[in-house]
């Protein structure tokens, strides 16, 4: 794995000094053909590349120099046996974070989002509670006021189990 990294390293070089070298190349041939001397085709002869033969095979034995050869094949019986191996042996996990495991409900955010709105709604709802208490007292029912306020009280404790329950 080492190799493979440090040969993808090189090539990446040498595809840079070969772009580098391009652009050096049509910088010289820009500033030639403004100049126009004789001379510059010799120059930009020499300055051609060399062909690099990957798959084909020429014929010519002139050019039979510039073939590279066939990458060698790896052993992969090897390392597919050395992968076998790591799996088999046990992993082990020190600390298990539950927060981390357990997936939030899918209405968190929308909670998150309307609690203020909630909170605003609440108060309103416990004045509401209370000017409804003030008016039967006022008309002059009958009921005691521990009555009328226990009354109030249970039904908010009401809706708070249940908005806790939800959660």
């Amino acid at each position: 794995m080492a190799d493979s990294i440090g040969k993808l390293e090189e090539e990446a070089r040498k595809r840079k000094d070969r772009l580098r070298m391009l652009k050096e190349k049509q910088t010289t041939l820009e500033v030639q053909s403004l100049t126009s001397n004789p001379e510059s085709d010799t120059i930009v002869k020499a300055n051609i590349p060399k062909p690099i033969f990957r798959n084909y095979k020429p014929e010519s034995e002139e050019i039979q120099m510039a073939v590279i050869e066939n990458g060698r094949v790896g052993n992969v019986e090897n390392e597919v046996s050395t992968q076998l191996e790591m799996m088999k042996t046990s992993i082990v996990i020190e600390e298990i974070d539950v927060a981390n495991l357990a997936p939030r409900k899918p209405d968190w955010d929308l909670k998150r989002d309307v609690s203020k709105k909630l909170e605003k709604l609440e108060r309103g709802t416990q004045k509401a509670i209370a000017e409804l208490i003030r008016e039967r007292l006022k008309a002059g029912q009958e009921q005691d006021i521990l009555q009328v306020v226990n009354v109030g009280i249970s039904k908010t404790s009401l809706r708070e189990d249940d908005a806790n329950r939800q959660d």
